[in-house]
Formats: structure tokens, C-alpha cells, sequence
């Protein structure tokens, strides 16, 4: 298992990733909102401005104040 940081101490394990995606998107909104009635979303943020999204294979929603360029950044250098 490899954990990747996402910002203010939370992390994800990395394997379990599928997508990270801007969260301005309308069909992203749409995920994001059935995420949170359904129990299945993790707000990362600590109050800050949702900037990315990390879609994972059990289908949790993980909302991170970190730009997706940044995650992907992090997700090659994890090893």
C-alpha cells in the first residue's frame, strides 16, 4: 500500500486511485453531490476551496484543496 499526501496531513493510498479531475466540471459536480447524499464522499479540504477531486475504485469521492497537477505530481513520485 502506498499512501499519497493530499494535503493538510490526509492521505489516500494510491493504489486505489482511478481518476483526478478539476471539480468545476458539471458531470464532476454531479458525482461529487451523489458522493455526499450516498455517504461516500471524504472532504479532505479542512474548510478550504475544493480544487480536486480523487475518484477511487470503491467508489469514494475524496475532495482535496490540492490542484489535481500537484496529486499527479505526488502519484509518480510515490514508490
Amino acid at each position: 500500500m502506498r499512501l499519497l499526501n493530499i494535503g493538510f496531513g490526509n492521505a489516500v493510498n494510491a493504489d486505489k486511485i482511478v481518476a483526478v479531475v478539476s471539480p468545476e466540471a458539471a458531470p464532476v459536480k454531479r458525482i461529487v453531490q451523489l458522493a455526499k447524499d450516498g455517504g461516500s464522499a471524504v472532504d479532505a479540504t479542512c474548510g478550504r476551496k475544493t480544487r480536486s477531486v480523487i475518484i477511487c475504485d470503491s467508489g469514494h469521492v475524496v475532495l482535496s484543496a490540492l490542484q489535481p497537477e500537484t496529486i499527479m505530481g505526488k502519484v509518480d513520485n510515490v514508490d
